[in-house]
């Protein structure tokens, strides 16, 4: 397996197989990078999911709440989960990879426009499966500045290794 390193990024790792995989199980990974959380992004969110309620598109109104402003969907965070998991863990190592699903999220604290996002991982998992593997990863969505995280989840990513 390879370590990359970056500026940016303390480790990226790149398993090449369902075993390197497995050596990344209790693993802390990252933090990834900062990631600024702007209106502009909320706002297209907000138009490609027709998720449009004031508190996400309306800073106006939501000045006034009790948030005092605009808040990112929690959706839109959990979204970012497969490119900030891509800047930890390189995937290109394998046949292929996708998205599987979610066992469990959660959005403890919101997520004000304006913030700073990152995200940390953890392998919890890696089970055979006809043709390769599942990978759980837990993930925790933090916000500069805040004690408490604006979402976790355990997230189901399949792989599929090359054929020998």
């Amino acid at each position: 397996m390879t370590t990359l390193h970056s500026q940016e990024q303390q480790q990226r790792q790149r398993p090449t197989s369902v075993g390197e995989l497995r050596e990344l199980m209790g693993v802390p990974l990252g933090p990834t990078d900062w990631f600024e959380v702007t209106q502009q992004r909320v706002d297209a969110f907000a138009e490609i999911t027709e998720d449009r309620q004031w508190i996400h598109v309306d800073p106006q109104r939501a000045a006034v709440s009790d948030l005092g402003t605009t808040i990112a969907h929690g959706l839109l965070t959990l979204s970012l989960g497969p490119k900030f998991l891509e800047d930890l863990i390189a995937f290109d190592g394998f046949a292929h990879s996708l998205n599987y699903g979610y066992e469990k999220v959660r959005f403890p604290a919101p997520l004000p426009v304006g913030s700073r996002l990152r995200m940390h991982a953890t392998v919890t998992a890696v089970d055979d499966v006809l043709g390769g593997a599942n990978m759980t990863a837990a993930l925790t969505f933090e916000r500069e500045g805040s004690e408490k995280p604006v979402c976790v989840a355990a997230a189901v990513a399949r792989f599929v290794e090359h054929s020998a």
